[in-house]
């Protein structure tokens, strides 16, 4: 087992900032090189505190901002413009910087990339879903409508 400093949220695992035993294959091979976990040690303990308050600073700052933008977010499809094929295949995928730059060109309000995460790799034209993670506590499913682009 190795001990992690998680320094971005993993689902099923935890928080950034979450101190976690996890198999040694899954923190060499996966955690680690994806840039989600450093190895703890003694010194890592400061880590710990500034990724806590880099988290801290992201999300919002009160429940009730949270709850307001979670209703405006799940009350309509988000609209993605997207290069397609003629089979509606797309040219690459939708990323969860694509979703955050779609919410705010909507005018829906700002979200941090490291907070959507998609459902199913979108790979071609269709309705999808999202969620973004708002708050510890309060969690978004947006509605994605990904059409292509003339």
């Amino acid at each position: 087992m190795s001990k992690l400093i998680l320094t971005s949220e993993v689902t099923g695992l935890g928080s950034a900032g979450d101190v976690v035993d996890v198999k040694n294959g899954y923190a060499r091979n996966y955690l680690i090189p994806q840039g989600f976990a450093v190895a703890w040690t003694r010194g890592g303990e400061k880590q710990v505190e500034q990724i806590k308050a880099a988290r801290a600073a992201r999300e919002l700052a009160t429940l009730e901002d949270a709850q307001a933008l979670k209703a405006k977010l799940e009350e309509a499809p988000v609209r993605l413009s997207v290069k397609a094929g003629r089979e509606g295949r797309l040219f690459g995928s939708v990323k969860p910087a694509d979703v955050v730059a779609a919410v705010e060109a909507a005018g829906l309000g700002s979200l941090d990339k490291q907070t959507v995460e998609l459902s199913t790799p979108v790979k071609s034209t269709g309705r999808f879903e999202a969620t973004a993670r708002l708050r510890q506590d309060v969690v978004a499913v947006l509605q994605l409508e990904v059409v292509a682009a003339k």
